[in-house]
């Protein structure tokens, strides 16, 4: 049996495989990377407090959130355990061959809204802020069904 060589790969060609590998892993990064980022908010932690429980520095946890920086099976585990989630939490959502979407401001806004409402300590409290939400989203719907009409 005789064995022959390959062609070598043109510049081009090498570019355009690493490119695309690169790509799709940043994809993922990013997808996951949002996703602690989204818990981590949802418990009110900061930063630093999940860089000092996972054992990294602040740094480190910023740039496993902006997905600059991949994040070992070890590693995500350890922070799935962290933050209280199966480690498939991380990638729910992520479609194959599709872009992550990021969390929106307004997103961001109701993730802090959530978690500030789940700190209130008061039940009394927390039933007067919920009646609130009720009549202030009642009152848009009304105004909404006017300017329908």
């Amino acid at each position: 049996m005789t064995l022959t060589p390959s062609p070598p790969l043109s510049a081009s060609e090498i570019i355009t495989e690493d490119d695309a590998s690169i790509q799709g892993a940043s994809l993922v990064d990013h997808h996951v990377g949002a996703r602690i980022r989204e818990r981590r908010t949802m418990m009110g932690l900061s930063q630093q407090q999940l860089a000092k429980m996972i054992g990294v520095t602040y740094q480190q946890a910023h740039k496993y959130e902006r997905g600059l920086n991949r994040i070992s099976a070890g590693r995500l585990f350890e922070i799935a355990q962290v933050l209280d989630v199966p480690v498939s939490y991380f990638f729910e959502g992520l479609q194959p061959g599709a872009e992550s979407q990021p969390v929106s401001s307004r997103q961001r806004m109701f993730l802090e809204l959530a978690r500030n409402f789940a700190l209130i300590d008061n039940d009394k409290h927390q039933e007067a802020l919920s009646q609130m939400a009720r009549a202030l989203a009642a009152q848009s719907q009304a105004a909404q069904r006017d300017r329908d009409d």
